[in-house]
């Protein structure tokens, strides 16, 4: 299951887990909806990694100290650090791989 992160939990949820993909988006995005089936299929299928959304709209804060500009915006994070980012939607192999890259 997707985990649903905000400004009470994010910091500890990323320190806590070796590698986990952050899916900034907001209800209102279409975009942000085109990528969550997307999001839901790698959970089920990729061991390793953990998946969690955060609503910018109710979490503002988090959203500017990230410098999030557009919607969805995907980070990847890495025991605790940011390690790469994706902004737009893109293709479910496409982003398999590039979270590929983080994982030992």
């Amino acid at each position: 299951m997707v985990m649903e992160l905000n400004s009470d939990n994010f910091q500890q949820f990323v320190e806590n887990h070796d590698v986990v993909l952050v899916d900034f988006w907001a209800p209102w995005c279409a975009p942000c909806l085109l990528l969550t089936p997307i999001i839901e299929e790698l959970e089920k299928e990729m061991e390793g990694v953990v998946f969690a959304k955060l609503n910018v709209d109710d979490n503002q804060e988090i959203a500017r100290e990230f410098g999030i500009m557009s919607i969805p915006t995907l980070m990847i994070f890495k025991r605790g650090e940011m390690a790469d980012m994706v902004v737009g939607v893109m293709a479910k192999d496409a982003l398999r791989e590039r979270i590929e890259r983080h994982m030992d």
